[in-house]
């Protein structure tokens, strides 16, 4: 039975994404086959919800398939640790640990900081081209899989789904190891909680919860702690701790250790020490499956001129994404009205009010205008420094903040596709350098950030 077992798994695989199969179908093994039931074991009682919501039928599609009319029933038991009759009486006399149940419906609790958002979990979170190997890493993480230092590091603008993946992670592992100490805070957290055992005579409690009690660490904005030099030696003392005894550890943050600046070169060693990932700003197709699952989850039926229509004009951010699904569905049930595109075009314009809409035009017209170059000069053929470098800059600032592919921003400024390509890793290449140009990107960053320009 273990290689008919092997053929249904393989089957479901092959029909549904990577990420859900590694999450819910992989810990999922044979435990009874009696005629024509059939008993399949999980980790705990989430995942038998979980996997009857929403796999069920899935499982019986695929065991039909391969011949066999089955009953299909779940237990929160794994086939590894099932038990011989003469290890009861053993397990009777061990002490028992005392486990508090968590109720139903209420967020996670965690032994320090902060709770988890209830809808923070991988199963939530809409995976796309922008976000799907940050996502592998933080499941690989949770689930202990993930090779080298069990340390990660999201980086990413507000609003694009860090805190969800963070907390993610966390959910996981409270979910599928109780026993486990998840300690969830943010850098300004730690701050205030160690200025306080400053000033409380506490500081080695403070210590020694995080160094020897925390299992696992998700700290988030970790560019708070700039300038902050004590607090960033204890935190890179604390990470040792924890790297030693192979703890789990997760940040974010919206720069990369490098760029933060006044940090300590001790503690960016340690933040690069792991895998650093990046989660950007969703494309079209993946604003369209994020408003989907929303709006399913607001049990509100959205039409699809109008789905496409909210991701094509709110492209910055998740959240912003939410805001403007949230406003629409908000308006048609207060009115008692049918959601259309007018309806929507009515809660979108408050939104965008004060938001300039970037486009490729608009930011050869900012670079022209910085540069003192013209528009002919951009996409003319001329290989003179004072013109090569606005084009490449503008390009880089095209790739950053438009969604059109490179090969459309290259033939904007009649360029090859490979000579956008290089124009960006230029770009980029003297980004590192933390130069002039350095200085200049910044400024045209907050220029069009703001809509001023």
């Amino acid at each position: 039975m273990d290689g008919f077992w092997a053929q249904v798994k393989s089957q479901i695989k092959k029909s549904i994404p990577d990420h859900s199969y590694r999450m819910w179908i992989d810990p999922v093994e044979l435990l009874e086959f009696e005629d024509d039931r059939v008993c399949l074991s999980t980790p705990n009682e989430f995942f038998v919800r979980r996997l009857k919501e929403n796999y069920l039928a899935l499982f019986e599609k695929e065991f039909n398939k391969l011949g066999r009319q089955v009953r299909i029933e779940f237990k929160a038991e794994s086939p590894r640790n099932k038990k011989r009759p003469g290890d009861f009486a053993a397990d009777f006399l061990k002490p028992k640990a005392k486990v508090q149940a968590c109720l139903p419906g209420f967020d996670a609790r965690f032994n320090s900081g902060r709770m988890l958002k209830k809808g923070y979990t991988f199963d939530d979170f809409v995976v796309g081209d922008n976000s799907s190997f940050a996502y592998s890493a933080s499941l690989s993480l949770a689930q202990g899989k993930m090779n080298g230092a069990g340390i990660l590091y999201l980086l990413g603008k507000t609003g694009l789904g860090k805190s969800h993946l963070s907390q993610a992670v966390g959910h996981h592992v409270i979910t599928n190891q109780t026993s486990l100490r998840v300690y969830y805070v943010t850098a300004e957290d730690f701050t205030n909680e160690m200025i306080f055992a400053l000033r409380n005579n506490t500081i080695d409690t403070f210590k020694e919860k995080y160094r020897k009690k925390c299992e696992v660490l998700i700290l988030e904005d970790i560019h708070f702690l700039s300038g902050k030099k004590a607090i960033q030696k204890e935190l890179a003392i604390t990470l040792d701790y924890l790297l030693n005894a192979n703890r789990k550890i997760i940040f974010s943050g919206c720069d990369l250790p490098d760029d933060i600046p006044k940090l300590d070169d001790q503690l960016k060693s340690r933040l690069t020490m792991g895998l650093v990932t990046e989660i950007q700003a969703p494309d079209f197709k993946t604003r369209v499956k994020i408003l989907r699952k929303k709006s399913k989850n607001l049990n509100c039926i959205i039409p699809t001129p109008v789905t496409e229509y909210i991701a094509q004009e709110l492209c910055d951010d998740v959240r912003q994404l939410e805001s403007g699904l949230f406003g629409v569905a908000a308006k048609g049930q207060l009115l008692g009205r049918h959601i259309d595109i007018e309806l929507a075009k009515s809660v979108l314009a408050n939104i965008r009010r004060h938001q300039k809409r970037i486009t490729i035009e608009g930011i050869k017209k900012l670079v022209c205008k910085e540069y003192a170059v013209t528009e002919q000069d951009l996409v003319s053929a001329s290989r003179k420094k004072r013109i090569v470098k606005p084009r490449q800059v503008a390009i880089f600032l095209s790739r950053k903040y438009t969604d059109q592919p490179i090969k459309k921003i290259g033939s904007s400024f009649k360029r090859y596709h490979a000579t956008a390509i290089y124009s960006v890793n230029a770009v980029e290449k003297e980004l590192k350098q933390k130069g002039v140009l350095f200085e200049q990107i910044q400024y045209l960053c907050q220029k069009i950030e703001s809509g001023k320009y």
